[in-house]
């Protein structure tokens, strides 16, 4: 077995590591989700924890890691006699991102359950989880099923699963850590809001915090057990600190003045529903027992609001989450002390105890203050950013490039799906077969038998009962007559947007409308768990400006900063919005795309511009590509270009205001009725 790097030997982060102490004290604080850039220790200081966690005692032979003081008496496994237990060090299970259903909530053998009544249960990592820490890496390519699945267990402490009538239950407390990069994509506000505490992580600028961090890897790397040794003593200490702060956590009292604070401050910061209180206060009763004390003050308080609602104040995907200190401080004191009970809890400033809540004895240390949505730093006006007209001439006398426009506000789109049924990844787009959904026939199972279809399953076993011997009231399955349902429901798609940023697309007011448009759909595509990629053309060449990624927020940053001007490669852009398609086509096969061409129609520059845009889209629509172009000609004089680049492409136009959701009821059709063109 390996030796992990010693948690304590971690360099700075020193919120991440008071969360995970803070959820190692209590686990009712409900668990930590880490967001930050890749290499900043997220999946070592997780795993450092599990070798640093007190030792578990469990019921020899328990498959579910009951505890022998009070074993769970509707543990699959049970009853338990009364015996001795054995220690052993504290689980870490880890969920990976291809993780099914069945290997996360654990089976059921159908067979044996229908033909002898019996529960056979094979256990998931649920239940190798229970007492211990679930860790899923990269939780926001979770499906979002399973993120329900693991989030509810870990809200009611217990598993269910049920399959045609027949259902198991089993403990499930466990400690859960997800870590996540907000560039790989967002998690749903409702699933954010279900982890207890979030912090944000990020490389140290500091030259000399940098160069230790190296130093102790190298060091780690050369002789990991002797690096280990080194770091024994510390270890070992704040492994008795969290015992001691369990034992003490009873005996913590979390006055009316902390209650009305911790009140407050939601209520101040807007926050919905109830867990947010209930989460800060735990959070702030195990930061009290952390730093040995009996009495909720205000820092504690203060501290479990910068760990439990950032995270809960994101109101539409591209809200970075964050907390103003400044009106965090005012709350508390406006509302500190009130009851004159003697807690201590109005007095923000140091009791000069000098053992705050920090990992190491010290006070933790502050998150970072993050940025605002996208472009919020660019929300002045600008010079010359009010004018409608075509770019201004650049040095080389050309066309030049504007100030990037500003979007306008987004609004909910009509439904833009690929025709067909597709097999890909669940989401909420287009049709397909998946897990989850309307049963719409059955078939013979391919490998693992994962969703029953019971009445095929009957009509086909009925015929050879006879033959069987079939005496009793019982029916005699064999594996030959299972049956696996098929499912209709809907599927995630990549949404490939393929924008004009030409001198023709250029005007100011015209500009803001088409990003308005494309952040619509960009929204859209969150709501429905899309991937998104952005290709760019102007000038006299196209560019992938983001490549097909699960993170829209990073979508939107791209489409703010767009900059115009130029001529119109519009065969350009399609041409590469073709090759991106066809490594997409390799990464993830099944994934059926979606394209959106946001363009006026024009196509200038170079020979020919317009039979070569023409040729790009034929090829397009040969390989059966769904195509979309919203169409942003404007002006008393209307030329129709956008409309036969649509007919090239085999797919539908709607302009920017056909998009709007409480407009036209053809779009979704006319959509579907082009592949289907296509296809006869």
């Amino acid at each position: 077995m390996s030796t992990p790097y010693p948690f304590t030997a971690v360099v700075g982060q020193d919120d991440l590591r008071l969360a995970l102490l803070l959820n190692a004290v209590s686990p009712r604080v409900g668990g930590v989700l880490v967001r930050g850039e890749k290499g900043t220790a997220k999946s070592t200081a997780v795993r450092a924890l599990a070798a640093l966690m007190p030792e578990t005692e469990v019921v020899p032979g328990c498959r579910f890691s009951c505890d022998p003081a009070a074993p769970d008496p509707s543990c699959p496994d049970g009853p338990h006699e009364s015996r001795p237990g054995m220690r052993r060090p504290t689980a870490l299970v880890e969920l990976p991102v291809g993780a099914s259903e069945d290997r996360l909530v654990g089976a059921l053998d159908i067979e044996r359950a229908l033909a002898e009544g019996v529960k056979a249960f094979e256990p998931g990592l649920l239940a190798d989880a229970h007492r211990g820490i679930l860790y899923v890496d990269e939780v926001n390519l979770l499906n979002d099923h399973l993120v329900d699945l693991l989030l509810d267990a870990a809200a009611m402490g217990a598993s269910y699963v049920e399959r045609e009538g027949v259902s198991v239950r089993h403990a499930a407390r466990f400690l859960l850590v997800g870590t996540m990069n907000p560039e790989e994509g967002e998690l749903r506000p409702q699933l954010l809001d279900r982890f207890g505490l979030t912090v944000e992580v990020k490389a140290s600028r500091e030259p000399d915090q940098r160069v230790e961090v190296v130093r102790r890897r190298l060091a780690y790397d050369d002789a990991p057990e002797e690096f280990a040794a080194r770091w024994a003593g510390e270890e070992a200490a704040v492994r008795q600190r969290i015992v001691e702060a369990r034992e003490l956590l009873p005996s913590v009292r979390l006055g009316d003045a902390a209650l009305r604070q911790i009140a407050a401050t939601c209520a101040a910061f807007e926050v919905d529903g109830m867990r947010a209180d209930i989460v800060m206060a735990r959070t702030a009763t195990a930061l009290a027992a952390w730093a040995g004390r009996t009495d909720v003050l205000a820092e504690d308080v203060r501290q479990a609001a910068l760990l439990a609602l950032p995270h809960r104040r994101r109101r539409n995907p591209f809200d970075a989450p964050g907390l103003d200190e400044d009106r965090l401080d005012e709350t508390l004191e406006q509302f500190g002390g009130q009851d004159g009970d003697g807690d201590g809890t109005g007095d923000d400033d140091d009791d000069g105890d000098g053992d705050g809540p920090g990992p190491g004895g010290g006070p933790g240390g502050r998150p970072e203050p993050d940025g605002g949505p996208p472009g919020d730093g660019d929300a002045a006006a600008r010079p010359g950013s009010d004018g409608a007209g075509e770019p201004q001439a650049g040095p080389g006398g050309g066309a030049g490039e504007q100030v990037p426009a500003r979007a306008s506000e987004p609004f909910r789109t009509k439904v833009l799906s690929v025709p067909g049924v597709g097999e890909g990844a669940a989401g909420r787009r287009s049709r397909a077969r998946t897990e989850r959904g309307r049963t719409t026939g059955a078939h013979r199972p391919r490998g693992a038998l994962t969703k029953l279809h019971l009445a095929a399953t009957v009509r086909a076993a009925a015929p050879h009962q006879r033959v069987r011997g079939r005496s009793g009231p019982g029916l005699v399955v064999r594996r030959d007559d299972l049956r696996q349902a098929v499912r209709e429901g809907h599927e995630s798609n990549l949404v490939l947007f393929v924008v004009d940023a030409s001198g023709s697309m250029a005007a100011r007011q015209r500009m803001s409308a088409v990003k308005g448009a494309v952040l619509s759909l960009l929204l859209d595509a969150y709501r429905r768990r899309d991937k998104v990629g952005l290709v760019t053309f102007r000038g006299t060449a196209a560019e992938v400006a983001l490549p097909p990624t699960s993170s829209v927020d990073v979508a939107a940053a791209r489409l703010e900063s767009l900059p115009t001007g130029g001529r119109t490669p519009l065969a350009a852009g399609l041409l590469r919005a073709h090759d991106v398609l066809r490594v997409e086509r390799l990464r993830d096969p099944a994934r059926r795309p979606l394209v959106v061409v946001v363009t006026d129609g024009r196509a200038t520059g170079g020979p020919e511009p317009v039979a070569l845009a023409g040729r790009a889209a034929r090829l397009l629509a040969a390989e059966g590509t769904a195509c979309v172009v919203v169409d942003c000609e404007a002006g008393p004089v209307r030329l129709g270009l956008a409309g036969q680049l649509a007919d090239e492409l085999g797919g539908t136009a709607v302009t920017p205001a056909e998009l709007r959701a409480d407009s036209i009821a053809g779009v979704v059709r006319d959509v579907q009725g082009a592949g289907t063109r296509r296809a006869a």
